[in-house]
């Protein structure tokens, strides 16, 4: 009986093993980073008996002290010497920082618990879903309101000594991240952006420049693909992933080919985001789009979109899924790469390169492409990199059964929080942070972008996207439409047969986003009654007979 028990003990054990290993994983991870080589410019810490707020801020990879980015310098260092200034002007505040899992599963442990950190890094899209939730502490009130820190300069014209939001460089995608319910959760803490990095060794050895529209994109691609390097292989024209088709790509294509529409489609003008994101297509909208026949087998310019991302595939690595595309492009085996602004850092400190490199941005379609061509350029594609959110743990010290516009007005330790980022975004203490290394641009006026990433800069100079397809509606969505993609541009599905698929799979989406959030549709229709004269006069739209039958 005895050895019974002790195999049924043993069999419960490893069953719970996961979950164990979970928990011990997850606790790990909330310890703070330790590099025994920045032992010696780690803050003197705080008394534990003077210490009145402890304050955990989990603020990403990209400036975690004690990490080497691509394995590259010194180990970062700049955010601990920025808390290091706080803690000193706030004798009675400790600042840790942690690392947390970033899988929704442990933050809705944590947030649904109240045990979260006080600052988290998430996507803003993703917090969107639990806003109603008293997760995340708006911080308009805030905000609005003049930062503190700048008004102790005493310079009545610094950006932020009105409002802490003038401190923001990108005011449309700044301030276009409220939420659907109107209220801002997120502090975009700097930039990214995509671009194509490119061999200017090789350009210049087949006489190609940065191409300046869609056909001399194409026809470069063509002279390259006929190319042979010194062994006689073949060089791949473009390296690009199945999540960069499924994601940028599409947003890039959609808004070539349905800007000019907008005055007729943008049926809801959101009151705050409006005027930084001009035209923004909502999930609502999209929603309310489909319904009227859009984006299907029988949209003429969403089939435009799909067939110049197979025109695209042609050029690009076979196997879309492969993970080390970087390796290809520093080996020179392809020519281009199209990802995001922290590669510079790589090739930058690179001294075994090889050859010269350079960025420049998708170039736009033309009406020799299609005849629904913008002739706009490519719009921005990129936006908030680091997006650091205020918890409910922030609000402890109040009663959780009260509003939460109760709990900020009440809460001494938020206004601490609150202080920790407004403390960040002085420019003498955000440049230490995100200008460490190359990787980010700055988003807080008077911090200018480092020289290898000016490109990047002068791509976030220009108009936002007109929608962004991924995050409009939930997972199931985007990973539905990321693997049938793959199999059209591989050649295992026709494009009606993936255009098929895409209507069950917007439809799906949109009944259930319907279901759940239920939008004033009826405010969308009386909208898109008033601007049928509009419309009257695009071309391109679905047919009449499909859209009545919606």
């Amino acid at each position: 009986m005895l050895l019974s028990r002790t195999r049924s003990i043993a069999a419960m054990m490893l069953k719970r093993l996961p979950l164990i290993l979970i928990v011990v994983v997850g606790t790990w991870l909330l310890l703070p980073p330790s590099d025994p080589e920045s032992t010696d410019s780690a803050p003197s810490p705080v008394a534990p008996e003077d210490v009145r707020y402890t304050i955990k801020v989990s603020p990403g990879r990209a400036y975690l002290p004690g990490t080497h980015p691509y394995g590259i310098g010194e180990p970062l260092r700049g955010l601990t010497d920025v808390v290091a200034a706080f803690e000193q002007r706030f004798p009675d505040t400790r600042i840790d920082i942690l690392t947390v899992p970033s899988v929704r599963e442990y933050l809705v442990t944590q947030l649904s618990s109240g045990l979260a950190p006080d600052i988290l890094n998430v996507n803003v899209e993703d917090v969107w879903t639990d806003v109603h939730k008293g997760w995340y502490v708006p911080l308009d009130s805030f905000l609005e309101k003049p930062n503190p820190f700048v008004v102790e300069t005493g310079d009545p014209q610094a950006p932020g000594v009105q409002q802490w939001w003038d401190m923001f460089r990108y005011q449309a995608i700044s301030r276009g991240k409220a939420a659907p319910d109107g209220f801002s959760y997120c502090l975009t803490f700097d930039m990214v952006e995509t671009g194509i990095y490119y061999n200017k060794s090789l350009f210049t050895q087949l006489g190609l420049e940065p191409p300046q529209d869609w056909e001399q994109f194409i026809a470069g691609m063509r002279r390259i693909q006929a190319h042979t390097d010194a062994d006689g292989k073949p060089v791949v024209p473009l390296l690009i992933n199945i999540a960069a088709f499924n994601d940028w790509t599409k947003d890039l294509f959609f808004d070539q080919v349905y800007q000019d529409l907008l005055p007729g489609i943008d049926v809801y003008q959101d009151p705050i985001r409006e005027p930084y994101l001009d035209g923004y297509l909502d999930w609502d909208e999209l929603a309310f789009l489909r319904q009227k026949g859009f984006f299907s087998r029988h949209d003429p310019r969403y089939r435009v979109v799909w067939e110049r991302m197979l025109e695209l595939k042609q050029f690009t690595n076979r196997n879309l899924m492969a993970e080390d595309l970087v390796r290809e492009f520093v080996t020179q085996r392809a020519a281009m790469i199209w990802t995001v602004s922290p590669l510079s850092h790589r090739l930058q400190s690179d001294q075994d390169l090889g050859f010269d490199w350079d960025v420049f941005y998708v170039p736009p379609f033309t009406r020799e492409t299609t005849e629904f061509a913008a002739e706009q350029p490519m719009c921005v594609i990129g936006g908030a990199a680091t997006q650091l959110e205020v918890t409910n743990s922030a609000i402890a010290d109040t009663d959780p059964s009260l509003p939460m516009a109760d709990r900020i007005a009440q809460s001494q330790r938020l206004q601490r929080v609150v202080a920790f980022l407004q403390f960040l975004c002085m420019p003498e203490q955000y440049e230490q942070i995100v200008n460490e290394y190359p990787a980010y641009l700055p988003n807080i006026i008077g911090v200018e972008s480092l020289p290898v990433l000016k490109p990047f800069e002068e791509i976030l100079a220009r108009r936002y996207t007109t929608t962004k397809w991924v995050y409009s509606f939930d997972l199931r969505f985007s990973e539905i439409q990321r693997r049938m993609l793959e199999l059209y541009l591989t050649g295992g599905a026709t494009l009606d047969e993936f255009l098929g698929w895409q209507e069950q799979n917007i439809d799906a989406a949109t009944a259930s986003m319907l279901r759940r959030k239920q939008p004033d549709t009826a405010h969308l229709e009386r909208r898109w009654q008033e601007l049928a004269s509009v419309r009257a006069s695009m071309a391109g739209l679905p047919p009449v007979s499909e859209v009545a039958q919606q």
